[in-house]
């Protein structure tokens, strides 16, 4: 326990700066608290995060701003239907001088990078950003670029039902760790926002961390311990999506078409530790993973024609399997 000890002290130092970035953060954006935790707890798990909401509720504002604070490199890239591969990722251009060519680095060189209305891109422009999520790295010609450390993809995507939007493919989706639900503000909420934003200078953000600190943070994380009760509990919860059949939920068999991926495992195993890193623990509890489980569920499990049929959606399916599914 002496390590353990040792550690959490070292989680206590660190997740005080990570406290500092969340104000700093709140104080540009009003509300959204959940939201902007769970994007830090992504940051420091080195994962990507896909954020659904109509226009107007300050998905992009958030992203610049965490860029600020973090004084890192951000980059937004604009998805539209004429959007190429090119113009994400880079090509190579010929220089007529010197007879060869040029590689030409596209957008997605930073490390933080906004993919702003993502859906309103076809999907071959969308799986432009494949290679650069999982692998962290680029191919342009016959060159392989890695990309800067930290990196993070936050793409914003519109309801689904909104004009000129495409799904996407699922093998896009599941490269994002979490996928987040944005909401309307209160209207006291919404008061401050006027306040705010009508004034003759609108608040700027201190810089809080580097990207150099973000990566020790990253790295600490993966310290945190986690008993195997808890991680036999993650893979219970995602067999549950494919199974649920074997865990008494027999009215769902049929409705669930996919379950979740092994991603899934991965992705609620280190959020978890996130979330015990944000709450100064050194190891992890069941909580924690039931904490993020929506956010790391809901776009994996894609549901059967009955399951709509009926009304069903992912939150309720991932809400009956945390309830049915025993807890260590």
């Amino acid at each position: 326990m002496a390590d353990l000890k040792e550690l959490t002290e070292i989680i206590n130092k660190q997740s005080t700066a990570l406290r500092a970035l969340e104000r700093e953060i709140s104080r540009v954006i009003v509300g959204q608290k959940e939201l902007i935790t769970k994007v830090l707890i992504a940051l420091i798990s080195n994962g990507h995060v896909l954020i659904e909401g109509v226009p107007g509720l300050a998905k992009t504002l958030l992203v610049k701003t965490l860029a600020e604070v973090l004084d890192c490199s951000f980059q937004r890239i604009q998805f539209t239907p004429d959007l190429l591969p090119a113009d994400i990722v880079g090509t190579l251009i010929y220089n007529p001088e010197k007879g060869e060519f040029v590689t030409k680095k596209g957008p997605v060189f930073a490390n933080v990078v906004l993919a702003d209305e993502v859906n309103r891109a076809p999907a071959k422009v969308q799986s432009a950003l494949l290679e650069a999520m999982q692998e962290r790295q680029v191919t342009i010609g016959e060159e392989t670029y890695s990309l800067p450390e930290p990196f993070i993809v936050l793409a914003t995507q519109n309801p689904i039902e909104q004009e000129g939007t495409y799904p996407l493919p699922e093998a896009q989706v599941d490269r994002f760790m979490f996928k987040l639900n944005v909401s309307y503000p209160s209207k006291e909420e919404e008061l401050l926002i006027l306040e705010r934003m009508s004034a003759w200078e609108i608040p700027r953000p201190e810089k809080v961390l580097t990207p150099a600190e973000v990566i020790v943070i990253q790295k600490v994380v993966r310290q945190v311990y986690i008993d195997e009760k808890v991680k036999r509990y993650i893979v219970d919860l995602v067999d549950a999506t494919r199974h649920p059949e074997l865990y008494r939920m027999d009215s769902l068999k049929g409705m669930i078409t996919y379950g979740a991926s092994p991603r899934a495992s991965i992705y609620l195993t280190i959020g978890a530790k996130a979330v015990a890193f944000v709450h100064g623990r050194g190891f992890v509890v069941p909580e924690d993973v039931k904490l993020i489980a929506p956010d790391v569920l809901r776009h994996r499990i894609i549901l059967g024609y009955e399951a709509e049929a009926e009304g069903l959606t992912p939150e309720a399916i991932i809400s009956r399997i945390l309830d049915e599914v025993p807890v260590p």
